[in-house]
């Protein structure tokens, strides 16, 4: 599962959020074992309408890198292919105005969000947030199908259900139906850690920070060392350090959790997606910082850093080796030591010349290091090459450089032309929070108290 923080941070919120004719991204699901029909909702809802099947749905975005991580290292997995025929595969570029229909009926919050829909009453019967292994993916599709035939009994019938009302967008009521299935489940139940994980999920999802958090303190005993585990302290976590300062229990919670996750990281080693331990460096680093405790935090990062730098050398591509710049990136300005990431960023620029990726993080570190020109001309070529709703971030950065400049003036242009672009994008792929952002970004600029250099 990957970390809440990073997808909504990245995407403008407190979570994590390609034409075919200008892909930034390589189509890894092109080279993989199920036959993806690639950003058509139409087209494979008419064909799993036909072959009597569910739709299994892949929403993706290629500035998120567990979704980079999924389509790198798991869908590519040939063990996936005895399941081809079991769905209707769609994958959808939430980057792409043309998906925002999906988005409208099936909104994302964050990424990736895989869902299994009846085609018959198109309605979501699953919807799983993050990543998975292929064994976790092979219990996604058994609960899918199950889901889809009816029959479930007992605890399983409780997951069903909340699953379904997950996939309404009924996180509270979900998590009143997965708290019902943990509690009636033999302690051997099967599915106990993936329903802690969809429950930990669902009260994120409610806001209930506080009783996600006690929740998984309570529960993660329960769960044997295995992903499941691993997956559950960093949601566990994950609501821990969203639970509102001056909370009195706020910050035994998160100590609690925070030596769960330290744990989990120690040996012997839980099999896991790197990206997914990546996950919890970058949870003990928020958690450090919400303790204000700086030199701790950069201890974390420091070997967060090491660690994605060995994973990235073992990369057998480019394309999987781009997983991990946005994390060596945090764990970079995390040491305040911008410049240690910039080589890897320019060596994923050159390898992916299509990617707007690259150039956008390589403005925010150049503009960390006090290179502006160089930050300003980064920008310039990411600007060129994203599309959709992400152009927001990417404004959002030149602004920033602006500001760095002492040029006022072009900062507020930028950030006006930014609020205009967003009157031309459908709402279902717009972030209120971002927007908020944005606004927020320029009245300060306007306020007559602030200087040509201030920060906005």
């Amino acid at each position: 599962m990957r970390s809440l923080l990073v997808c909504l941070l990245l995407s403008g919120s407190i979570a994590c959020t390609a034409t075919h004719a200008n892909a930034p991204v390589a189509d890894a699901h092109a080279q993989g074992p199920l036959p993806f029909i690639p950003d058509d909702y139409a087209r494979a809802l008419a064909d799993a309408k036909a072959k009597g099947v569910p739709l299994f749905v892949d929403t993706w975005a290629p500035w998120c890198h567990t979704c980079r991580s999924m389509r790198a290292y798991v869908f590519t997995d040939k063990a996936l292919a005895k399941h081809a025929d079991r769905f209707v595969w769609l994958e959808l570029n939430t980057d792409l105005t043309q998906n925002a229909t999906f988005q409208e009926k099936y909104p994302v919050e964050f990424w990736p969000t895989f869902f299994i829909i009846d085609p018959r009453e198109e309605k979501a019967l699953l919807r799983f947030a993050g990543s998975a292994t292929v064994p976790q993916l092979e219990r996604l599709f058994e609960d899918g199908e199950l889901a889809y035939k009816g029959g479930a009994t007992g605890a399983d019938a409780l997951l069903a259900r909340g699953d379904a009302l997950y996939g309404e967008r009924k996180p509270a009521e979900a998590a009143e139906a997965l708290s019902l299935a943990l509690a009636e489940a033999p302690a051997d139940w099967s599915r106990r850690g993936r329903a802690l994980e969809s429950l930990l999920m669902a009260q994120y999802g409610a806001k209930q920070y506080v009783p996600c958090a006690q929740k998984a303190v309570a529960e993660l005993p329960k769960v044997p060392r295995s992903l499941n585990l691993a997956n559950g302290v960093l949601n566990g976590l994950s609501c821990a350090l969203a639970i509102p300062a001056g909370t009195p229990e706020a910050a035994d919670l998160r100590h609690a959790l925070e030596a769960k996750a330290r744990e989990v990281l120690a040996p012997p080693a839980i099999a896991m997606a790197a990206d997914d331990r990546s996950g919890l460096y970058e949870v003990l680093v928020e958690a450090r910082k919400a303790d204000q405790d700086t030199a701790g935090a950069k201890k974390v990062a420091e070997e967060w850093l090491a660690f994605l730098e060995g994973e990235a050398a073992k990369a057998p591509n480019p394309e999987a080796r781009t997983v991990f710049d946005s994390h060596r990136m945090l764990a970079a300005m995390t040491l305040e030591q911008p410049q240690r990431a910039i080589p890897a960023l320019e060596q994923s620029e050159r390898d992916l010349p299509k990617d707007y990726n690259p150039p956008a993080r390589l403005a925010t570190l150049y503009r960390l290091s006090g290179r502006l020109d160089d930050a300003l001309a980064a920008n310039d070529r990411a600007l060129a090459r994203v599309q959709g709703a992400r152009r927001l971030s990417v404004l959002s950065g030149r602004a920033d450089i602006y500001v760095a400049r002492k040029d006022t003036a072009s900062a507020t242009k930028t950030l006006e032309e930014a609020l205009t672009f967003v009157k031309t994008l459908p709402a279902a792929q717009v972030s209120p929070r971002q927007v908020e952002g944005l606004e927020k970004k320029l009245a300060g600029l306007k306020t007559p108290a602030a200087s040509p250099g201030a920060a906005p």
